[in-house]
C-alpha cells in the first residue's frame, strides 16, 4: 500500500474544502420530459386527409424538378447524431405511429436488413422465402376477383376514381417519393430512404444528398443525385448527408452497397455489349439502347434501367437481392417506376387486408405466419392485375382517413359515427374497434347498393373469415 505524505494529505484536504464551497453541478442533470401535445398529434392525422387519391406516394404527384432545396440545408450539415434522433422523435405522423403499432418483426425486417458495406458484402436470404406469383397460402381462396372489384367500387365512391399515370413523372429534388421516378436506381434509393420514417424526414434526407453530392446534368437521371459521387464518398459523409432522416448509419451503408453492386454490374454489361453485342436480357433490345447503356457505363452514370428488360417476377427478385431492399420496396418500384402490376403492401394496406379477411386468421402447420411480406405474396397472386394499382392507392388513402379504419382510432374517436363505406365487409381487431351492429350493417348495405335478401347473404359471406 502506497504511503501518503503530509503534503499530499494537505492538498487533498484543500481540494475537499474547495468543492464544499463551490456550487454542486450534477454530471447528468435530470431530463425534463417533453410535454405531450395531443392537439399536435391530431393535426398531423388531419393533414393526411388532404390530397387526391391519385396523388403518388409522399404527395409527389406530378411535381417538376426544382432548382433548389429547402432553405434549412443552406447551412452546413452538422455531424451531431443527437440532432438526428431529436428530429425523428419530434416529427412523428400517423404513418410512423402505424409502423410502431402494426408492424411485426417480419415487417420491420422488410425494410431493415443486416448492415452491409460496399467493401464487405454480406449475402442476405434470397427473396424472403417468397416466390413472386405464388401464394404462401394456396388453399386460402380469398380475395376473389369479385371481392376486389367490389372494394374498388365502394372506395372510389368515397375517395374518387383512381387512374394510373400513363408516364412516370420527372424527379423532384424536394421529395424523396416511393419509387415514382423514371430512373430505376433513383427509385430504389429514394424508396430505401423512405423506409421506417416520416415523409418529411425522408425528403429532408434526400435533400441532404442533393446538397452534398449534386445532380446529373444529362441522361435519364437528369436532375437527380449524382449516385456515383455517393458511391465513392466516405461512408460517414453519406451518413451526415442523410442523418436527419433517421437510421442514417444503416441506410447509408445499404445505399452505398446497392450503388457498388449496380456499378459493377454496369461495367460487366458494358464489357459484354462491346465484345459480343449481347448482355443478359438484350436479345430484343434496339442497338441504340445498347449504345446508350455502354455510354452510361463509360461515364460512370450508375443505372439499373436494364431491369425494364426483365419480367416482373425476375425484376422483383433482382431488387430483393440488394441489401436493405424488402418486398414492399421492390413492389413499390415495380408498381410506380417499372409501371408493372404489383400489389405493394404498406402498414395501411396490411391492416385493411386483415380487416377484410383477405389473409388467413390462422395458418396451417408448415405455413409461414401472416405478416406484411406474406400478405404481399398472397394478395399479389390473388388480386387481378387490373385492380392492383387502384387497390394499393385506395387502401392507403382509406387507411389514413377513415374514422373507423385508421390505426389510431376507436369507438370514442371523432368521426366514428360517420361510418365506413366497407363496414359490412370488414371485421376489425382490437378492443377499441368494436363490432358492427345490425343497424350499422343495414346502413352499410344500403349505401353499397346491396339488397338484404339472398344477395345480401352473399355479401355477408364475403366478410366472414374462414376458420383454418
Amino acid at each position: 500500500m502506497a504511503r501518503t505524505t503530509r503534503a499530499a494529505a494537505a492538498k487533498a484536504a484543500t481540494a475537499i474544502e474547495r468543492v464544499k464551497e463551490e456550487p454542486q453541478q450534477l454530471s447528468s442533470p435530470p431530463s425534463t420530459p417533453a410535454p405531450k401535445s395531443k392537439k399536435r398529434a391530431r393535426k398531423a392525422i388531419k393533414a393526411e386527409d388532404d390530397g387526391d387519391v391519385n396523388d403518388l406516394p409522399h404527395n409527389l404527384g406530378t411535381a417538376l424538378p426544382t432548382p433548389g432545396v429547402d432553405d434549412q440545408l443552406n447551412a452546413k450539415l452538422s455531424p451531431s447524431r443527437k440532432r438526428a434522433r431529436k428530429a425523428v422523435k419530434t416529427e412523428a405522423t400517423e404513418d410512423l405511429k402505424d409502423n410502431l403499432l402494426d408492424a411485426t418483426d417480419a415487417a420491420i425486417k422488410d425494410e431493415v436488413e443486416v448492415e452491409t458495406s460496399p467493401k464487405k458484402k454480406t449475402p442476405k436470404k434470397a427473396n424472403y422465402g417468397l416466390t413472386p406469383g405464388i401464394s404462401p397460402y394456396p388453399d386460402y381462396l380469398r380475395p376473389t376477383a369479385e371481392e376486389c372489384g367490389e372494394v374498388v367500387r365502394l372506395l372510389e365512391k368515397v375517395h374518387g376514381k383512381v387512374v394510373a399515370p400513363k408516364a412516370v413523372p420527372p424527379p423532384s429534388l424536394d421529395v424523396s417519393g416511393c419509387g415514382e421516378v423514371p430512373s430505376v436506381i433513383d427509385a430504389l434509393v429514394r424508396t430505401r430512404l423512405s423506409a421506417n420514417t416520416t415523409n418529411k424526414n425522408s425528403s429532408t434526407a434526400f435533400q441532404g444528398l442533393v446538397k452534398r453530392f449534386g445532380v446529373l446534368s444529362e441522361g435519364i437521371g437528369k436532375g437527380s443525385v449524382d449516385w456515383d459521387a455517393v458511391r465513392t464518398a466516405p461512408q460517414e459523409e453519406v451518413f451526415y448527408a442523410i442523418e436527419r432522416g433517421g437510421l442514417a448509419d444503416r441506410k447509408s451503408k445499404d445505399i452505398q452497397a446497392i450503388l457498388q453492386i449496380a456499378y459493377e454490374e454496369n461495367q460487366q454489361r458494358k464489357d459484354a455489349l462491346t465484345s459480343s453485342g449481347q448482355a443478359p436480357g438484350t436479345d430484343h433490345e434496339p442497338a441504340s439502347e445498347k449504345r446508350t447503356e455502354v455510354a452510361k457505363a463509360e461515364k460512370n452514370i450508375i443505372s439499373l434501367d436494364h431491369l425494364h428488360l426483365l419480367s416482373t417476377p425476375d425484376a422483383i427478385n433482382k431488387m430483393l437481392s440488394f441489401p436493405g431492399i424488402g418486398p414492399k420496396t421492390a413492389s413499390c418500384v415495380a408498381l410506380f417506376c417499372l409501371q408493372r402490376p404489383s400489389f405493394a403492401v404498406d402498414t395501411h394496406v396490411f391492416r385493411l387486408c386483415q380487416y377484410l379477411g383477405w389473409v388467413p386468421k390462422t395458418v396451417k402447420k408448415g405455413q409461414p405466419k401472416v405478416d406484411r411480406n406474406t400478405t404481399y405474396s398472397h394478395c399479389d397472386a390473388r388480386i387481378p392485375d387490373g385492380d392492383k394499382y387502384a387497390l394499393h392507392q385506395l387502401l392507403i388513402k382509406h387507411g389514413k382517413v377513415c374514422p373507423r379504419c385508421r390505426a389510431i382510432t376507436g369507438q370514442g374517436s371523432a368521426g366514428w359515427e360517420e361510418g365506413c363505406p366497407i363496414e359490412h365487409l370488414v371485421k376489425r381487431h382490437g378492443a377499441k374497434k368494436g363490432g358492427i351492429s345490425a343497424v350499422e350493417r343495414k346502413k352499410a348495405l344500403v349505401a353499397a347498393g346491396v339488397e338484404e335478401d339472398g344477395e345480401g347473404d352473399d355479401e355477408s359471406e364475403l366478410s366472414a373469415v374462414p376458420d383454418e
